[in-house]
């Protein structure tokens, strides 16, 4: 896990070579990290330097089981779901989930040597000291680049630990903590997180799962919760209903294990397992709660403000689920275009594909850029900084509705660059577009999360905060005199249409206006990396973000963006 770092791979500039024999090109054992020409270098800057070498080896031996034996691993979960047991063979009633060896082999990976769900509360890696957000995020990008659903449960159980540290009772922390964040897989606690009823989707304050107060302290719950992922978990937060306060004021957050305090499994039942169009290799499932025993956690009817801190680290996560998806989907479609022929040329050679690829590369890196700042900006709340906490709360939202959205249309290109061997499941092209899908579902449709940058706008004043600091970020990407004025005039009209959609509560433009605050923040990330890592395709990436995102534009002009285009590909 810990190799000497080889030197040359300190900016890893090309692709790790496979020969082929056959006319259709397969990328199968190609290394992810060093494929990916910026990784190592925005790696570099985001991390602090000695967390960075003593990562590297991990990043480059994540990105080659991503490329192979990992990759090969979720094909596998994929075609052979999680299977419910309801009843064993002497004829007991039981409520077991079989999931397939090779999703253990990866839980193994993710919860124990790579630490994905402990790294933010504790030492692991051989580091001796929690790590910073951008770490756990960099591993996740690469991890996701194979497998997405199990990575749920991962995010999910470190972020019931992070919620259940912040608002649970001390003797409660106390009892569960350890073996959350445990690197012993066979002593693992996984979470998960029930919320969703058949009638309480988005809208939460329609919960009508009950909690009732016993007297000796216990509650009980009754309910049925509709979607609730990693079904099997150890334990999950669960809202219910403890007022009689009507709406979101009578709504409590508790901590439901799977196995009562007396040893006995507790009372509740997985109806079904769903079958999902992606993130099949994860048991999603149906619950029936008949009285199941709970702690309470946190303020009695303030549950959906609690659990809130455990959904916005889920929709970051899966923002950068979505930039990592996104990144292989790109690097599988530039394998393709560099080793095809058609019509005499290498498909990266014609004028319309060269156009297509860096489309999906703006979309791809916009995202990318969006998840450094972002785990920035949270690594400041964390530590209390009023500042920071204004900018999580703005760009964790604007990153999820955004990088989820992109995600379903640059997976969808990458299908097509592969041609008809996308469209067949052995391929990975098939699996990232039914996996991309859910990225803008879970933790809130695009519109539900639209409408949340709007109120991190009216409601928290977040917007002056995130507007300073593009700031100072145009500032530190110290572009020419025009150049900056561009971008400057843009950030000022992106920030102005915002504020005006949110202080009118024009609904039908907010996601108007969060792309707007999306585009021009990554844009100004782009520029800035630009900057810092000699890397000046980034500043083409980020014109183009303006050109095609931002400003005016004839779409009959004919207007040529080739040079642009060329800086792109290049490399």
């Amino acid at each position: 896990m810990n190799a000497k770092f080889p030197k040359e791979l300190a900016a890893p500039a090309g692709e790790l070579r496979v020969q082929h024999t056959s006319s259709i090109p397969d990328s199968r054992g190609i290394n992810l990290y060093r494929a990916d020409r910026d990784a190592a270098a925005l790696f570099a800057h985001y991390l602090p330097d000695a967390l960075f070498r003593h990562l590297a080896p991990t990043f480059d031996r994540l990105g080659g089981l991503a490329g192979g034996r990992l990759d090969e691993l979720a094909g596998i979960a994929d075609h052979n779901p999680p299977v419910l047991s309801v009843r064993r063979r002497t004829g007991e009633d039981c409520n077991v989930v079989e999931k397939h060896p090779a999703y253990v082999e990866m839980e193994r990976l993710a919860f124990s040597e790579l630490g994905l769900a402990a790294i933010s509360h504790r030492g692991a890696l051989g580091w001796s000291e929690p790590m910073p957000p951008v770490a756990k995020y960099a591993l996740t990008y690469l991890f996701v680049q194979a497998e997405f659903g199990l990575l749920c449960p991962v995010n999910m159980t470190d972020s019931l630990t992070r919620t259940l540290k912040r608002y649970g009772d001390p003797n409660l922390v106390g009892r569960f903590i350890e073996r959350l964040t445990t690197l012993d897989f066979d002593d693992l606690t996984q979470g998960a997180m029930f919320m969703t009823e058949q009638g309480a989707g988005s809208d939460v304050a329609a919960t009508s799962t009950r909690a009732a107060l016993q007297p000796d302290g216990i509650w009980k719950l009754t309910g049925d919760k509709w979607f609730c992922s990693n079904a099997d978990a150890d334990l999950a937060f669960v809202l219910a209903r403890s007022e009689d306060n009507p709406g979101m004021k009578g709504i409590s957050l508790f901590l439901m294990p799977k196995v009562r305090g007396d040893g006995l499994p507790n009372e509740y039942r997985i109806l079904r397992l769903k079958d999902k169009l992606g993130t099949r290799s994860m048991a999603s499932g149906e619950i029936r709660i008949e009285g199941a025993e709970a702690y309470l956690v946190g303020e009695r009817g303030r549950g959906f403000h609690q659990i809130a801190d455990m959904v916005n680290s889920s929709r970051l996560s899966n923002g950068v689920r979505a930039a990592g998806m996104m990144r292989r989907a790109v690097t599988e479609a530039l394998f393709i275009a560099r080793r095809r022929q058609a019509f005499g040329k290498r498909l990266i050679e014609l004028p319309l594909m060269r156009r297509q690829l860096a489309k999906m590369l703006v979309w791809t890196e916009q995202a990318r850029s969006m998840m450094f700042l972002t785990s920035d900006a949270l690594d400041r709340a964390n530590r209390n900084d009023p500042t920071g906490l204004k900018l999580a709360r703005i760009m964790t939202p604007l990153m999820k509705f955004r990088a989820c959205r992109d995600a379903r249309k640059v997976t969808g290109d990458a299908m097509e660059v592969r041609g008809g061997c996308g469209y067949i499941e052995e391929w990975a092209d098939a699996r990232l577009l039914r996996d991309s899908h859910l990225g803008s579902i879970w933790e809130g449709t695009s519109n539900i999360v639209a409408l949340d940058v709007s109120r991190a706008i009216a409601r928290d004043d977040a917007l002056p905060a995130l507007k300073a600091w593009n700031e100072e970020l145009l500032r530190e990407a110290a572009l020419d005199a025009p150049a900056h004025a561009l971008f400057a005039s843009t950030l000022d009209r992106a920030c102005s249409f915002a504020a005006e959609v949110a202080a009118g509560r024009s609904d039908v433009l907010a996601r108007q206006a969060a792309s707007g605050l999306y585009h021009i923040t990554s844009a100004i990330g782009l520029a800035r990396e630009a900057t810092k890592i000699a890397a000046p395709h980034r500043l083409a990436l980020a014109r183009m973000v303006l050109t095609h995102r931002l400003l005016q534009r004839d779409p009959l002009s004919g207007a040529d963006d080739g040079a642009d285009i060329d800086s792109v590909l290049a490399g």
